[in-house]
């Protein structure tokens, strides 16, 4: 059997089958999460929502929250919109039911290479 491809074209055996071109997929954009200091949101609290909303590690999680504690704000985490979104609201919703005012916002990300 010879490996050498055959010379005709899909198209002349079935001239009536429309062939597509794939077109080049693209990575959905991404968007960073950010938290922002406040006066009266524990940094316990803060770590506690970075573990489990945003599945950090402690030491992660700590070094986080003291990046946004000297420096008034820290990522969170970067995501495509729906997930960075949707993190933001739950855990703004349980930071509300305990009392807390924690800030967070869902900004774009810089693309590499661009």
């Amino acid at each position: 059997m010879s490996t050498r491809r055959p010379d005709f074209d899909l198209a002349d055996l079935a001239p009536d089958l429309a062939v597509e071109e794939r077109k080049k997929t693209r990575r959905p954009k991404r968007f960073k999460v950010l938290l922002y200091n406040d006066d009266f949101t524990t940094m316990d609290f803060v770590v506690y929502v970075l573990m489990k909303h945003f599945h950090k590690s402690p030491a992660e999680a700590t070094h986080i929250m003291l990046q946004v504690h000297h420096k008034g704000a820290g990522v969170a985490g970067i995501y495509p919109r729906d997930q960075a979104e949707t993190k933001v609201a739950e855990a703004t919703a349980e930071a509300q039911e305990h009392g807390m005012p924690l800030r967070l916002e869902v900004v774009p990300a810089e693309e590499e290479g661009r």
